[in-house]
């Protein structure tokens, strides 16, 4: 072992061998054939994790306990759920929450928008409306404001149309206009719109200042600096927190059965108040609202993977990519076959055939020089 560290036979020559680069060693050709014999017998041992090991089987038998508990328990009533799951005014409630969220957040994330905008410009009036609009929409709770906007008409009976401070040219009656759904959407969206703002403000901060500056020395227009410079770059902060906010906008629906409009809790509370199957009711609707929130979630990657593009080189794969390899990767792996050409690095060096990378060795000598594989 110790001739894979001799130097070469000097040549009676002064000076100084040429330098070894150490940051890849020498050539496999360039070692002693006992070295290289060596090292060719060496024997691939993979990392072993074994608190990984004891945690996952933790998991899994704390999952199968669930499972377990699911199907076995009878007073879950899975049959009523199933009954209940596809009811048409169960559907009809699902459709009142999905309007409802739809309506309140383009109200609330286009009021927001215009809020934000106001807060950065450089009136002082704009601001300070701005700024007391989101003070006090964010310090009265919720269900208050639906109450409120519901019983506008003891306010204000009537409501017009005309030039301000001037003659009107047409009246409604405000109950005519502001019923259960009128007063709902103006609770969640003028509400969300508060919280909205402070979101597209924080995003458009958030766009370094060198952005702006660059953009204005190159002569770019306000408006397309705004468009395909500022915006792509802000979204990569807005979208998340905007997918929260639509998120709790779908569960926080459920608080308009104040005003008894028909959306899918109001609904579900109606029908178990009259056949008392509180739990298989309830599971109802908490299914109907993790396939929303499913639903928002896929959105939200798509949406993100789209803004991601001016900032990874790589964009991350989509589920169905995600899909396909791990299908390759299994069959590469029971078959013993090259991995396939398609699969990225990532992949492919998990399949041990061919294009991994060494992550232990173990040898049977007792000795261990310089220049072994460790």
């Amino acid at each position: 072992m110790s001739s894979a560290l001799s130097t070469p036979p000097s040549t009676g020559s002064p000076a100084s061998p040429p330098p070894v680069d150490r940051s890849t060693g020498p050539a496999p050709s360039a070692l002693p054939r006992a070295t290289r014999a060596e090292l060719e017998s060496l024997r691939v041992v993979g990392a072993r994790h074994p608190w990984r090991y004891v945690a996952t089987a933790a998991v899994a038998v704390l999952l199968a306990m669930v499972v377990s508990s699911l199907v076995t328990n009878q007073r879950w009533e899975w049959s009523i759920v199933f009954q209940y799951l596809t009811w048409p005014s169960i559907l009809s409630g699902l459709w009142g929450t999905l309007r409802l969220t739809f309506v309140a957040a383009v109200i609330g994330f286009g009021l927001g928008t215009v809020l934000a905008l106001m807060r950065l410009s450089r009136s002082p009036l704009l601001r300070a409306v701005s700024w007391a609009y989101t003070w006090v929409f964010r310090s009265v709770p919720l269900i208050l404001q639906l109450l409120l906007w519901y019983n506008l008409a003891y306010l204000y009976p009537t409501l017009s149309l005309g030039i301000p401070f001037g003659p009107s040219f047409a009246e409604f009656g405000t109950l005519d206009v502001i019923n259960k759904f009128g007063a709902a959407i103006l609770g969640l969206g003028l509400s969300q719109a508060a919280y909205s703002a402070e979101i597209v403000r924080a995003g458009i901060l958030s766009v370094d200042q060198g952005q702006h500056e660059a953009a204005a020395a190159l002569g770019i227009p306000r408006a397309r600096q705004s468009t395909r410079i500022v915006l792509p770059q802000a979204m990569r902060t807005i979208v998340p927190t905007s997918v929260n906010e639509i998120i709790g906008l779908v569960k926080g629906t459920s608080v308009v059965y104040v005003l008894a409009y028909g959306e899918l809790f109001y609904t579900v509370g109606v029908i178990y108040g009259r056949n008392q199957r509180v739990v298989p009711l309830l599971m109802v609707a908490a299914i109907w609202y993790v396939i929303i929130t499913t639903v928002i979630t896929v959105i939200q990657f798509y949406v993100e993977r789209h803004y991601a593009k001016g900032a990874v080189r790589t964009l991350p794969p989509t589920p169905i990519q995600v899909a396909r390899w791990t299908l390759l990767r299994t069959w590469s792996r029971l078959t013993g076959r090259p991995p396939h050409p398609s699969l990225p690095p990532a992949f492919a060096v998990r399949t041990g055939n061919g294009r991994g990378h060494l992550t232990r060795t173990g040898r049977p000598s007792t000795t261990r020089t310089e220049g072994d594989a460790v």
